[in-house]
């Protein structure tokens, strides 16, 4: 998964996600990792600012168990904060 964001004028965070069929063959798996995305996405909100961000599946992500999938969203969403702490 790749995490992109820009700073936006509206002073909160908005998500966007992209999940090819290469990403995840079948729709279940598709909507698995949105909902994934969401929930961790709602959880951190506060701490995430005026950001615009957009969530890439990248191939292989839907062969991750939910827990390693959640720990390796978790990892990105620390990494973005920090590094865009001063945006």
């Amino acid at each position: 998964m790749t995490l992109l964001a820009i700073s936006n004028e509206q002073g909160n965070p908005r998500l966007g996600l992209v999940i090819s069929r290469k990403a995840a063959r079948t729709a279940v798996a598709r909507n698995r990792i949105k909902r994934q995305v969401r929930e961790s996405f709602r959880h951190l909100q506060q701490q995430l600012g005026g950001l615009d961000i957009v969530a890439i599946g990248r191939p292989g992500i839907a062969l991750q168990a939910n827990r390693d999938f959640a720990e390796s969203l978790e990892s990105l969403w620390n990494k973005l904060i920090k590094s865009c702490a001063g945006c």
